[in-house]
C-alpha cells in the first residue's frame, strides 16, 4: 500500500455540537449550500436537539449557522428529486422532520437563542422564530419565501410570524414574499438586537450564557405559559399562572433569590 496515498475525506457533520459551560451551541454546517435543510441535516438537527433537551447539564441552547447564512430553508434540489420520484410523499418531511424540530425548539424546558448570522428564509425563518430570543447580524436578509415556489407556510411560521409582527403584516410578508432587513425585523417585533456580522456569534453566546446562569425552571414555566395563553381565556390563564407560581415557589432558586434580595446579594441560580 502506498503510505503517501491520501485518505478519503471524512464528510463534515451536518450539525456541530459544542458545549460552552452550561450552553449547548448547535451550528448548522452546510455552508457551501447556505445551510439548506436536506435529509441528513434535518435528521442530525432533530437528534441533536433531542440530546440537549434531555441533558440536565445544558441550561441554554444557542442555534446558529456556518458560513454566510443562517439557513435558507429546504434544499430545493433534494425536494425536486423527491417530487420527481414520488410527488405523493414528497411532503412527508413536513410532519416527519420539520414539525418535530420546531416542537423541540419551542417547547424545550430551557431557553433557546438564535444567532442569525446571515440569510434566513423559509423554514430557516420559521426555525429562528421558534427560538425564544434572537440576535441578528445587521447584514442579515430575511424572507418567508414559500409563495415564491407556490407553497404556503410550514414549520409553524403561520403562527410564529403573526404573533411576532401582527396578522396584517404577516399576511403581507407571506403573500408578497418580499425580503426584509434585520433592522425591519427589530422594528416589527421579531428581534430585540442587531449587531455587526462579526459580533453575532459572540453576542449570541453572551445572551445564552446569561440565560444559562438564570432561573431555568422559571424560564421553562414562562415559555409554557406564554405559548398556551394565546388560545386561552383570562380565567384559564390565571389558573395556569397560579399553578406555575406554586411549583416555582417550592424551588431552591426561588428561596435562594428571596434570601439574596433581603441580604442585598446577587442570587445564584442552579435551575432547581
Amino acid at each position: 500500500m502506498d503510505a503517501t496515498a491520501t485518505a478519503p475525506a471524512v464528510p463534515a457533520a451536518p450539525v456541530v455540537l459544542e458545549r460552552d459551560g452550561a450552553v449547548a451551541v448547535l451550528t448548522l454546517n452546510r455552508p457551501n449550500r447556505r445551510n439548506a435543510l436536506d435529509a441528513a441535516l434535518k435528521t442530525a438537527l432533530r437528534r441533536t436537539l433531542e440530546e440537549v433537551a434531555s441533558d440536565a447539564d445544558v441550561r441554554a441552547v444557542l442555534l446558529t449557522g456556518a458560513g454566510s447564512a443562517f439557513c435558507v430553508g429546504q434544499d430545493l434540489a433534494e425536494h425536486a428529486a423527491a417530487l420527481r420520484a414520488d410527488a405523493g410523499h414528497a411532503f412527508d418531511t413536513v410532519e416527519e422532520d420539520y414539525a418535530p424540530i420546531i416542537r423541540l425548539v419551542a417547547t424545550m424546558g430551557k431557553p433557546v437563542v438564535a444567532a442569525v448570522n446571515g440569510t434566513c428564509v423559509g423554514a430557516g425563518l420559521a426555525l429562528a422564530l421558534a427560538c425564544d430570543l434572537r440576535v441578528l447580524a445587521e447584514e442579515a436578509v430575511l424572507a418567508t419565501a414559500f409563495t415564491a415556489i407556490g407553497l404556503t407556510c410550514d414549520s409553524g411560521l403561520s403562527t410564529t410570524l403573526a404573533r411576532a409582527v401582527g396578522e396584517a403584516r404577516a399576511k403581507e410578508l407571506v403573500l408578497l414574499g418580499e425580503s426584509f432587513s434585520a433592522q425591519q425585523a427589530v422594528a416589527w417585533g421579531i428581534s430585540g438586537r442587531v449587531v455587526p456580522r462579526a459580533d453575532v456569534g459572540a453576542a449570541g453566546r453572551e445572551l445564552a450564557a446569561r440565560l444559562a446562569a438564570g432561573p431555568t425552571a422559571a424560564y421553562a414555566e414562562s415559555k409554557r405559559l406564554i405559548a398556551q395563553a394565546w388560545n386561552q381565556d383570562l380565567g384559564t390563564v390565571l389558573t395556569a399562572e397560579a399553578s406555575a407560581q406554586a411549583r416555582l415557589g417550592r424551588t431552591a432558586d426561588h428561596a435562594g433569590a428571596v434570601e439574596a434580595f433581603l441580604t442585598k446579594q446577587q442570587p445564584v441560580f442552579e435551575g432547581r
